[in-house]
């Protein structure tokens, strides 16, 4: 496969609270993740240069969208986050790569902007201890 935008081939899909997975895709307006490493410094004062180690490996997504309260979407699926604690299987598919990890959501924001827009927001970090990978 060539270089690629991210029309069309996405698939993103979180699971409710019951642990069933939804494809919230069509809720989804714009998202992005990240995979980070910590990193140690371990320069010594005889070096001219940093030198590191690799740490821990990270996930975190962000989800934004417009607000959709029918049934199954993601009004659904991320209502629950303030009153449940709950990891959450999230699989994001893009061009047919697909990176999926157990994700700890720690708000669901939904905003009333002055031009009527109703939008939402909502952030989840690493929950398990599995270092995420690239299927």
């Amino acid at each position: 496969m060539a270089k690629s935008s991210g029309l069309g081939q996405t698939t993103l899909s979180v699971d409710d609270a019951g642990g069933t997975a939804r494809d919230i895709r069509n809720d989804i307006t714009n998202w992005q993740m990240a995979t980070p490493r910590g990193v140690q410094d371990t320069t010594g004062v005889d070096k001219s240069a940093n030198e590191r180690l690799l740490l821990l490996a990270d996930m975190s997504v962000t989800y934004n969208g417009v607000f959709n309260p029918s049934s199954n979407r993601q009004h659904d699926v991320f209502k629950t986050v303030p009153s449940t604690s709950v990891a959450r299987t999230c699989t994001n598919t893009v061009n047919g790569v697909t990176l999926a990890g157990e994700l700890l959501f720690s708000d669901y924001q939904i905003t009333r902007a002055d031009s009527g827009e109703l939008t939402w927001s909502a952030p989840g970090a690493l929950a398990d201890g599995t270092v995420p990978t690239w299927a």
